[in-house]
């Protein structure tokens, strides 16, 4: 649990890029390419074409990654070197830019949209959904993205190798649940969640409960990872197949 009791200003809405400089599978992958602008513009031109967000900043520990948004006129906020590594929560980022924010402004925004880089097609419009469903669901905590897995991915079509040998993971749900219509419908995260800053503040991840749902096309939910993903959103890009904000 967070110790602090900080001023909160329910009415404000934060947007937080974290693009830290450290990417193992992609070296500054924050910057990578995709049809011609770095991958962080995506998120950016989400940020400003929600209607409801109030302020963007970006969490980055690199001066290129700072320049790069300082350049997009995106506010920085350099990130504490003890919250720059690999298993460094992104929740811990979030509570310490709160704090931050509260002791420098006298008051924390009431809610915090997590705006990752790697998820380059997520919208203004999906912003503004989560938003609204926490308005109307005043007893949520958080609000999150989610898409339809496709079949051949469900949990109850998943494997697991064993001594060499292959078999179902739920074996006696799957056999309750034999075909496709049986089969209860399940989700993956959309990549974009919005969060209540008391429920962080409390010690909450970002995935604060309840949780509302907002469902979006599987296709803008792609989450960049490797080299074989940034080919994956160039293509997806440059053949019109989602829909993105102005760069």
């Amino acid at each position: 649990m967070n110790g602090r009791h900080l001023p909160i200003d329910e009415t404000q809405v934060l947007g937080v890029i974290p693009a830290r400089g450290g990417s193992k599978s992609i070296p500054l992958k924050n910057l990578v390419e995709i049809s011609g602008r770095p991958m962080i513009d995506y998120v950016i031109a989400a940020g400003r074409a929600s209607r409801r967000l109030d302020r963007l900043v970006c969490s980055t520990d690199h001066q290129a990654i700072a320049e790069a948004c300082r350049a997009r006129s995106v506010e920085v906020m350099p990130r504490p070197e003890a919250l720059g590594q690999d298993d460094t929560p992104v929740t811990a980022v979030l509570v310490d830019i709160l704090e931050r924010m509260a002791d420098a402004e006298g008051a924390a925004p009431g809610a915090v949209v997590l705006l990752q880089p790697t998820s380059p097609f997520v919208r203004g419009a999906d912003v503004d959904a989560c938003l609204d469903a926490l308005e109307v669901n005043s007893d949520a905590l958080s609000a999150q993205t989610v898409t339809s897995v496709i079949h051949n991915a469900h949990a109850l079509n998943q494997r697991i190798i064993e001594e060499g040998r292959v078999r179902f993971r739920f074996v006696e749900e799957r056999r309750a649940a034999y075909n496709k219509q049986r089969k209860p419908k399940h989700f993956l995260f959309g990549n974009l969640v919005v969060t209540r800053s008391r429920a962080l503040l409390a010690g909450s991840d970002c995935f604060a409960e309840p949780s509302i749902p907002v469902e979006i096309p599987r296709v803008q939910a792609l989450d960049v990872d490797t080299a074989e993903d940034v080919g994956v959103a160039d293509y997806l890009v440059r053949s019109g197949l989602v829909q993105l904000d102005p760069v």
